[in-house]
């Protein structure tokens, strides 16, 4: 097998479409480094699994002698991607982006090599684009075509407004992958009209146009939904070994194939070989995988020893994180339950403890609840747990 069609083999490997292959292989056959273009918007401080899926195959193109170039969307972000949003996105101040991509460049460095990346700013360009050029760009894209992408035809359809803004993103996405001369653009299934706007973009400009490959979107733990905080369904890569192989434990059988392929680096026999032991014994693999990835083995092991400990033995955790309660947090030594599950960090906001409660995923000193507008009455040392597999919390007042 020659080195370009080994390539072509591991960079295949769950990606959804290639547009097009021939011109992958072409490219790949020159033999020189291309350029491997991602761009992320510091929407959000923290990144999770569902993020890893497109950086791990970045990571593919580096460990293979291409250069990965991470373009940190910090003026695209101010505009909010509207790929796959039922509604505008709110927007944020350049303030919020900027302490969102910082984090977000110390992630990316768990799964990244990143002493061979090349990192961009997209304001580098973007903030000094004249009215002239927008014009001419947009120019190279008609109304029709914008229109026809799912998640604009269906909020026509529903009346739900469509910002003027938001027909920009692709277009300033697009000029990206002209200002870094990307050979290859990576991006999520959501993404593909964005990355065809690209390959216009750079053929008008008479370049050769990039290659849009696409990435599946990552189904969160409810086995529904894609993985997103919002939801409270996704495993976040800064979570400590323990959460994250507890909630690698929840998953839907059925999930498990494809988080075994998209976020492991096992060959495809041996994840079929897994795959036909006992579900448990398959999941449990998986996690150590996993927090393996992020952490160690040493600690993967350590998480799957706890995990048995508490869940198979019915045990307590030794470690459980205490919360302490005032007089100011309590009315007549009762608290409304999700502003508790807020202050015990174990949900972003009232609203997520809410859905929580109402999925059952709620214990009180082993005792489920499930009405979200519960009061609670505060004791010394009482416990909460929620979700199946992984939080705790001991209250002292």
């Amino acid at each position: 097998m020659e080195k370009w069609q080994k390539q072509l083999e591991i960079f295949k490997r769950g990606a959804v479409d290639i547009l097009s292959e021939s011109e992958l292989v072409e490219k790949l056959k020159s033999s020189r480094p291309l350029r491997i273009k991602l761009g992320v918007d510091p929407t959000a401080p923290d990144i999770h699994l569902g993020h890893t899926v497109v950086l791990r195959k970045l990571r593919q193109f580096q460990d293979m002698g291409h250069q990965a170039v991470l373009i940190i969307g910090d003026f695209t972000a101010l505009i909010g991607d509207p790929s796959g949003k039922g509604k505008t996105r709110p927007q944020l101040t350049a303030e919020e982006i900027e302490i969102n991509a910082k984090t977000y460049m110390k992630q990316v460095g768990k799964i990244l090599d990143t002493e061979k990346l090349e990192w961009r700013r997209n304001s580098e360009w973007l903030s000094k684009i004249q009215m002239k050029d927008i014009l001419q760009l947009t120019a190279r894209v008609t109304v029709a075509r914008f229109i026809e992408r799912d998640d604009f035809s269906k909020r026509l359809k529903e009346n739900t407004p469509i910002g003027l803004h938001e027909m920009l993103y692709p277009i300033m996405q697009g000029y990206d992958s002209v200002a870094v001369k990307a050979d290859v653009e990576l991006g999520g299934t959501d993404q593909t009209f964005n990355l065809l706007v690209g390959r216009d973009f750079q053929r008008a400009e008479g370049s050769a146009p990039q290659v849009a490959l696409t990435t599946p979107l990552l189904v969160g733990l409810d086995g529904v939904n894609k993985m997103s905080k919002t939801l409270d369904n996704h495993i976040g890569v800064i979570e400590s070994p323990f959460e994250m192989f507890g909630k690698t434990m929840s998953i839907p059988d059925s999930l498990m194939k494809d988080y075994y392929i998209l976020l492991t680096g096992m060959e495809m026999a041996e994840i079929e070989s897994i795959l036909k032991q006992h579900p448990r014994d398959a999941k449990m693999r998986l996690g150590q995988e996993i927090v393996t990835c992020y952490y160690s083995a040493k600690d993967a092991k350590e998480a799957a020893d706890k995990f048995i400990q508490v869940f198979s033995r019915k045990e307590m955790p030794d470690d459980i994180p205490e919360i302490e309660l005032g007089a100011g947090d309590m009315k007549s030594g009762k608290i409304w339950l999700p502003k508790l599950l807020t202050k015990c960090k174990m949900a972003d906001s009232t609203s997520a403890a809410a859905r929580l409660i109402s999925q059952g995923a709620v214990l009180i000193d082993n005792e489920k609840v499930i009405d979200p507008e519960s009061e609670v009455t505060v004791k010394n040392g009482m416990v909460l747990k929620v979700g199946k597999k992984n939080r705790f919390c001991r209250i002292k007042v």
